[in-house]
Protein backbone atom coordinates (compact mmCIF):
# COMPACT_ATOMS: atom_id res chain seq x y z
CA UNK A 1 0.00 0.00 0.00
CA UNK A 2 1.52 3.20 -1.09
CA UNK A 3 -0.41 6.78 -0.30
CA UNK A 4 0.28 8.04 -3.35
CA UNK A 5 -1.41 11.76 -2.99
CA UNK A 6 -2.02 14.19 0.07
CA UNK A 7 -4.14 16.94 0.10
CA UNK A 8 -4.87 19.98 2.85
CA UNK A 9 -8.00 20.60 1.85
CA UNK A 10 -8.45 22.74 4.50
CA UNK A 11 -6.28 24.34 7.22
CA UNK A 12 -7.15 26.47 10.68
CA UNK A 13 -5.41 29.80 10.07
CA UNK A 14 -5.70 30.95 13.56
CA UNK A 15 -4.11 29.93 17.02
CA UNK A 16 -7.93 28.52 18.30
CA UNK A 17 -9.05 25.68 18.53
CA UNK A 18 -7.13 21.93 18.04
CA UNK A 19 -8.26 21.13 14.83
CA UNK A 20 -5.63 22.06 12.23
CA UNK A 21 -6.30 20.80 9.19
CA UNK A 22 -8.64 18.84 7.22
CA UNK A 23 -6.75 16.49 4.58
CA UNK A 24 -7.19 13.93 2.10
CA UNK A 25 -5.00 11.36 0.68
CA UNK A 26 -5.16 8.55 -1.96
CA UNK A 27 -3.92 5.14 -2.06
CA UNK A 28 -2.48 3.25 -4.86
CA UNK A 29 -4.33 6.00 -7.42
CA UNK A 30 -7.63 4.08 -6.56
CA UNK A 31 -8.99 4.81 -3.20
CA UNK A 32 -9.65 8.34 -1.80
CA UNK A 33 -9.91 8.93 1.86
CA UNK A 34 -11.04 12.17 2.66
CA UNK A 35 -12.05 14.20 6.01
CA UNK A 36 -9.23 12.89 7.88
CA UNK A 37 -8.35 15.56 10.50
CA UNK A 38 -5.01 17.03 12.02
CA UNK A 39 -5.64 17.83 15.53
CA UNK A 40 -2.96 19.24 18.07
CA UNK A 41 -2.64 16.84 21.42
CA UNK A 42 -1.22 18.00 24.78
CA UNK A 43 1.89 16.21 23.47
CA UNK A 44 2.27 16.61 19.89
CA UNK A 45 -0.05 16.90 16.83
CA UNK A 46 -2.43 13.53 15.83
CA UNK A 47 -4.41 12.25 13.48
CA UNK A 48 -8.55 11.39 13.37
CA UNK A 49 -9.80 9.55 10.75
CA UNK A 50 -12.90 10.31 9.55
CA UNK A 51 -15.87 9.68 11.77
CA UNK A 52 -19.66 10.20 12.22
CA UNK A 53 -21.51 10.40 15.57
CA UNK A 54 -24.04 7.95 16.36
CA UNK A 55 -26.06 7.61 19.30
CA UNK A 56 -23.82 10.52 20.85
CA UNK A 57 -20.74 8.58 20.06
CA UNK A 58 -18.13 8.52 17.62
CA UNK A 59 -17.53 5.87 15.30
CA UNK A 60 -14.82 6.08 12.56
CA UNK A 61 -15.89 5.86 9.42
CA UNK A 62 -12.48 4.06 8.10
CA UNK A 63 -9.47 3.51 9.90
CA UNK A 64 -6.21 1.23 10.04
CA UNK A 65 -6.51 -2.06 11.74
CA UNK A 66 -3.16 -2.28 12.62
CA UNK A 67 -0.65 0.02 14.44
CA UNK A 68 1.70 -0.20 11.22
CA UNK A 69 -0.29 0.78 8.92
CA UNK A 70 -1.85 3.70 11.47
CA UNK A 71 1.54 5.03 11.73
CA UNK A 72 2.17 4.84 8.15
CA UNK A 73 -0.81 7.12 7.64
CA UNK A 74 -0.38 9.12 10.55
CA UNK A 75 3.80 9.83 9.24
CA UNK A 76 2.36 10.75 5.71
CA UNK A 77 -0.10 13.29 6.60
CA UNK A 78 2.01 14.25 9.58
CA UNK A 79 4.77 14.76 7.04
CA UNK A 80 2.39 17.13 4.29
CA UNK A 81 1.16 19.31 7.07
CA UNK A 82 4.65 20.08 7.94
CA UNK A 83 5.60 20.58 4.48
CA UNK A 84 2.34 22.85 4.03
CA UNK A 85 2.77 24.81 6.70
CA UNK A 86 7.03 25.58 6.10
CA UNK A 87 5.82 26.53 2.83
CA UNK A 88 2.52 28.80 3.72
CA UNK A 89 4.73 30.37 6.74
CA UNK A 90 7.82 31.18 4.02
CA UNK A 91 5.12 32.33 1.29
CA UNK A 92 3.83 34.50 4.36
CA UNK A 93 0.43 33.78 2.95
CA UNK A 94 -1.16 32.39 6.27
Amino acid sequence: MIITETKIRSINTTDEGRLKAIVSITIDNCLAIHDIKVIEGDDRLFVAMPSRKDNGIFRDIVHPIDEKTRNMLEDAILESYARYVMTAEAADIR
